[in-house]
């Protein structure tokens, strides 16, 4: 994968949140902050580098490059917190204020014609058969109409943080589909299963906030 583009936005957009994050969350000093941003750097290049370029239909591309924001983070601590302290740390780092306001628009638009057709596509596509660093998914519209569920049978960031002798860390990447679901303030999330913690896929509930 190409740096110049979406990686190299992305790292604009993050790298200072990710930054700020590791002194107010993981309370590292001012200096180890910055060292550990500046190895990071070099680690989300290396990765970046190292993956396939994705499909242009496949909606995932962001999910893999905030992935290898996170583990070129992870790679640079010498110090790694529990994973509760980590979930904290990846969630304050994602939620800026940009973010925020990408979750309501994307809010906005859910369980729309637009967003079910959207997903059909998706499931259609079936990238991961190709990339193994892109996801496998299949939609199931509730019967009642109160929402829908995706199931993720393939998963780029397990595939990845696996890679890298981070696997137990994906946890703290799952729980954001909380948060995001939240800011988004048109759907509660629901899940039961994750391939991380051994299930026989991820599972992504949204249903309409009326409906709960």
């Amino acid at each position: 994968m190409k740096y110049i583009g979406m990686p190299m936005g992305m790292w604009i957009l993050f790298q200072r949140s990710f930054r700020d994050q590791l002194v107010s969350v993981l309370e590292k000093d001012e200096k180890e902050a910055d060292d550990i941003t500046k190895s990071a750097k070099v680690k989300y290049r290396e990765i970046i580098s190292k993956l396939p370029e994705f499909e242009k239909k496949d909606r995932f591309t962001m999910n893999i490059v905030n992935c290898s924001m996170f583990c070129a983070f992870l790679l640079s601590m010498e110090r790694k917190a529990d994973i509760a302290k980590m979930t904290d740390y990846y969630a304050q780092a994602m939620m800026t204020k940009p973010m925020k306001w990408f979750c309501r628009t994307a809010g906005k638009k859910k369980f729309t014609e637009k967003d079910i057709q959207g997903l059909k596509d998706t499931a259609a596509l079936k990238a991961a058969d190709r990339n193994p660093y892109s996801w496998n998914m299949d939609f199931y519209p509730y019967a009642d109409n109160s929402g829908y569920e995706a199931r993720f049978t393939g998963c780029g960031i397990c595939r990845l943080m696996k890679e890298y002798g981070l696997y137990e860390y994906v946890p703290a990447m799952c729980h954001l589909d909380y948060t995001m679901s939240d800011a988004g303030s048109r759907s509660v999330f629901e899940r039961q299963y994750t391939l991380a913690s051994g299930g026989p896929y991820c599972d992504c509930g949204y249903k309409k906030k009326e409906n709960v």
